[in-house]
């Protein structure tokens, strides 16, 4: 008699587990007295019955489903088990870790911008993360009709729409189209809450939208990193007197011995000629234009440098 249960019984699982896999159903094959249902780490079962959710099971581990599974469910009250024929049921096993997606553009994104009629194009790269928050908007839009659902599936859903989104939320409040970046985080927030209302009847949320790099043409790049480098150095005398120091820091200056000791020192009094102009430059910089009156008594100056009046210097 135990033999005659036992090849009737069978085993509810995931049996075709992958990593990129969001659910997949096990299906079309009837329960039988003496089965077991086994749940894996990171997965739930859910018990159909009808399109109906009769349970849901989150702790891993192996259960009977007699004596365990079935005083829990509300609905099965064909499966008798006073006899060997089994009762067709769909168990839904959905995997609820949180899935990493890696994105990019495949063409460059035209964002209109002033002074260039075409557009700026643009590329961007990044990751967004999703995961099952519903399982009842799942069964309805996609595990009734689906036996299982890849995260494939859901990235081209959402590469689909991802050009519109970031053109929406880079230009928008006048974003500065050369430092795009700086406003990145800004920028993948509001595309996240877009994303996340575009997936929410299907039974997903995304839980999280990164914009690691922004790319130019290259001509726009070399520019905008010319533009860096003049801003971090602030002139070009400046430039000048830094290259110099770093020239003989660095040791680049070679020949050993006397040599190198002696261009060192011509360096060094280059230096030290440039670091005088530059402050007499600024001294003159600093001088003030001769008045029109004089400061001490009021007369009215002339052409020279003292008042004629009181012998006040003027400048």
């Amino acid at each position: 008699m135990v033999f005659f249960r036992k090849q009737f019984a069978n085993v509810v699982e995931w049996e075709e587990f992958r990593d990129d896999m969001i659910f997949w159903k096990w299906t079309n094959r009837e329960i039988k007295k003496g089965s077991k249902l086994i749940i894996r780490p990171g997965q739930d079962a859910i018990f159909l019955f009808n399109g109906k959710i009769e349970g849901i099971f989150k702790d891993e581990g192996e259960y009977d489903i007699e004596s365990q599974i079935i005083p829990f469910l509300s609905t099965l009250k064909g499966f008798k088990f006073g006899f060997n024929t089994g009762m067709r049921a769909e168990v839904l096993f959905v995997n609820t870790k949180e899935f990493i997606v890696k994105w990019g553009t495949k063409n460059a994104i035209n964002i209109p911008t002033l002074g260039l009629p075409g557009g700026l194009p643009i590329r961007a790269n990044g990751t967004f993360t999703f995961k099952v928050n519903d399982y009842i908007a799942l069964i309805d839009k996609i595990a009734g009709v689906r036996n299982s659902y890849l995260v494939e599936d859901v990235k081209l859903r959402i590469t689909a729409i991802l050009d519109q989104l970031l053109m929406k939320w880079i230009t928008k409040e006048g974003k500065d189209m050369f430092n795009l970046q700086a406003n990145a985080f800004d920028i993948g927030k509001g595309i996240k809450e877009d994303l996340d209302m575009e997936v929410l009847d299907d039974g997903l949320t995304i839980t999280g939208f990164n914009i690691i790099s922004f790319s130019y043409p290259e001509e726009i790049q070399e520019m905008i990193n010319k533009t860096a480098s003049h801003n971090m150095v602030g002139d070009i005398n400046r430039y000048q007197q830094i290259s110099m120091v770093e020239g003989i820091s660095s040791g680049k200056v070679k020949g050993g011995g006397a040599a190198s000791d002696m261009a060192g020192m011509m360096i060094g009094m280059n230096v030290a000629k440039e670091l005088m102009e530059n402050m007499n430059k600024g001294e003159k910089e600093q001088v003030k234009e001769k008045p029109n009156f004089c400061p001490n008594c009021g007369q009215k100056t002339g052409e020279g440098n003292f008042c004629s009046n009181c012998g006040k210097k003027l400048v």
